[in-house]
């Protein structure tokens, strides 16, 4: 396995949770059931994992800032112009298999 030094790793994985982000603020046809139900994660688990990390290295990041940075704009506002609502077998399913430590 390739290794690099650990500036090098931390800024590979930084450029990497951006993409990643980009690539789902462009994606906005892919709803978050969705990918809770295929990936086990979605957009508001990224944003509280980043707010977790932020909270243990002592900083202050809120719920609201941490969706903001991951959506691209305010939730509210994601939700309002691409949230559909979910067929009652995409909640079931995602009711069954959801991480419970979320």
């Amino acid at each position: 396995m390739k290794t690099f030094d650990p500036q090098t790793t931390i800024e590979l994985e930084a450029a990497v949770f951006r993409r990643l982000v980009e690539h789902l603020q462009s994606r906005t046809d892919v709803q978050n059931i969705d990918m809770m139900n295929l990936a086990g994660f979605c957009r508001n688990c990224l944003s509280t994992w980043m707010s977790a990390a932020a909270e243990a290295k002592g900083l202050e990041l809120s719920k609201d800032d941490a969706r903001e940075i991951v959506y691209g704009m305010p939730f509210k506002e994601w939700k309002a112009k691409y949230q559909t609502d979910a067929p009652a077998e995409k909640q079931a399913a995602f009711e069954q298999s959801r991480p419970r430590d979320h």
